[in-house]
């Protein structure tokens, strides 16, 4: 079979775990990268790629090209997709697509013209942890389905600049608990209420955005999924996922350093999470990208698509909302072209 030739866009932390990532896969090729500073285009050379540029259309332009993966910044997301579409190029796309909602359906407009296969980096679907919950779900070894409760904590806050572009908590972090959300148990979400505070950093707040929240979300059929949220946890990164139903429940624990428990008379104790998402969903990651390669292979449908980022963007903006004006929000209030840049 032929090999697949793959160009990458952005070499920050995301880019380089995805170049090495496809770096050892037999059938593909990584033929060009793309990054605008030289530390990481030298970071690509000394990894063999041959065609190594500064900008985006250089790099379209320097080889033949297949499938054009995005981990630039988001606010370059969009016009990566659209250009990379309307050239042939399939996509992958580190979330979120875009912060407007009418940017969002416009790309994914131009995706279906084209019949690109357009994947969004929704890793979390590719935990083995979070997918066998799904499947005892999904199986119906819990009954009908009641509760979600998913814990999602960072070991420690972004910097400011990052978070100056990165949409705010709900729209950067909490956006990967909405996709799961709906992926778990498959359904809708029709309302969202959010409660949020500063209780990290008082700068995050200075910038008009929260570091701890809790989001209730009730699905279309009645049921309920609670998401609690906060940029620093003293114990590592803590990713937990639950799901409550009429004959049982399944849940997902963290990933912990190692597995050993230590028994005194003082007490119990074992090793904490791992540290943070780098290193607890690496295998994840490798998952994920291998999944989009076959279904390019295959012609099948990719596991997470241009409109899980459409309904995970709109959750997100229902938070914002909810928040803003302290009630609960219904998603078909979120206005298609409604874009947020950072809560006020």
């Amino acid at each position: 079979m032929k090999k697949l030739k793959f160009a990458l866009a952005g070499l920050g932390r995301i880019g380089k775990i995805h170049l090495d990532n496809l770096l050892q896969m037999n059938n593909v090729r990584v033929v060009a990268v793309m990054d605008p500073f030289e530390e990481s285009q030298e970071y690509a050379k000394d990894k063999g790629i041959a065609n190594v540029t500064s900008t985006y259309e250089d790099m379209l332009a320097s080889t033949e090209i297949d499938v054009v993966v995005i981990c630039s910044p988001t606010d370059t997301h969009a016009d990566y997709v659209e250009i990379a579409a309307k050239k042939g190029k399939h996509v992958f796309c580190e979330k979120p697509l875009d912060l407007s909602l009418e940017r969002v359906v416009e790309v994914l407009d131009v995706v279906e013209d084209t019949g690109i296969k357009l994947m969004i980096g929704f890793n979390r679907r590719f935990d083995k942890e979070f997918k066998k919950v799904k499947a005892l779900v999904s199986e119906g070894a819990i009954g009908e389905h009641h509760l979600v409760k998913i814990t999602s904590r960072d070991p420690g806050a972004p910097p400011v600049s990052y978070i100056e572009k990165s949409g705010g908590l709900f729209l950067d972090m909490t956006i990967h608990d909405f996709d799961i959300a709906r992926f778990i148990v498959d359904k809708e979400v029709e309302e969202v209420y959010a409660k949020g505070a500063v209780l990290v950093d008082s700068v995050i707040g200075d910038m008009g955005d929260i570091d701890t929240a809790v989001i209730t979300l009730t699905y279309t059929d009645g049921t309920m999924a609670i998401i609690d949220n906060s940029r620093e946890a003293a114990y590592g990164y803590d990713q937990r996922v639950e799901v409550f139903g009429s004959k049982g429940m399944v849940r997902a624990e963290n990933n912990l350093h190692d597995s050993h428990q230590l028994f005194t008379s003082q007490g119990s104790q074992r090793s904490l999470p791992l540290h943070f998402f780098l290193e607890r969903y690496a295998e994840a990651y490798k998952t994920e990208m291998s999944d989009y390669i076959k279904s390019l292979e295959n012609g099948t449908p990719v596991p997470a698509n241009g409109n899980d980022g459409l309904q995970s963007l709109k959750i997100g903006l229902a938070a914002i909302m909810s928040l803003q004006e302290n009630r609960p929000v219904k998603l078909e209030e979120i206005n298609q072209f409604q874009s947020i840049k950072m809560l006020k």
